[in-house]
């Protein structure tokens, strides 16, 4: 995790990236169990996004540093490694808040519970619904804080569903 921290945070330094934060399954195990997952996702906001290949400039950048690309994902030590622009006026307050934490002796932004649950309810896959119920029942994140942010993204529906179908209310 500590090679994968220092590209992010010098592609910071460099600007080839206006910010970043891991999200995904990975950022799911800062605050649940383990989960299996086969890359780290990191979303970012890019500084140039008139772009048509918007992520070039990271691959670029990777191939400098002799990192070479595998599929849609870059190999950083043990972990390929892809990158997500933010696609949501949701990922982008999620990356805005996102916090930061040390994994392996090294600085890194992940984003928060809250904000991991929104954005799997959002997507609705069944693997999204384990994220959330994994969420809850680690007592990872704030109920009404959830809700609030569910509700300010368009996305009451969709938590009334879940909490019918899997919370029995």
């Amino acid at each position: 995790m500590k090679e994968v921290a220092d590209l992010l945070n010098g592609m910071l330094r460099d600007a080839v990236i206006r910010n970043y934060a891991v999200f995904g399954a990975v950022a799911q195990m800062r605050y649940t169990d383990s989960v299996v997952t086969v890359d780290l996702d990191v979303l970012v906001d890019l500084a140039d996004t008139e772009r048509l290949d918007p992520l070039r400039p990271i691959y670029e950048h990777c191939a400098r540093l002799g990192l070479e690309a595998a599929g849609e994902a870059i190999r950083v030590g043990g972990w390929p490694v892809q990158f997500i622009t933010v696609f949501s006026d949701l990922t982008r307050e999620a990356l805005e808040n996102a916090e930061e934490t040390v994994l392996d002796g090294a600085l890194i932004r992940v984003i928060s519970a809250e904000y991991l649950a929104v954005i799997a309810l959002s997507v609705g896959r069944a693997k999204d619904h384990a994220r959330v119920i994994a969420l809850l029942d680690a007592e990872a994140v704030d109920r009404e804080r959830l809700e609030a942010l569910a509700t300010r993204h368009g996305l009451t529906k969709q938590w009334e569903t879940f909490r019918r179908r899997f919370l029995d209310e």
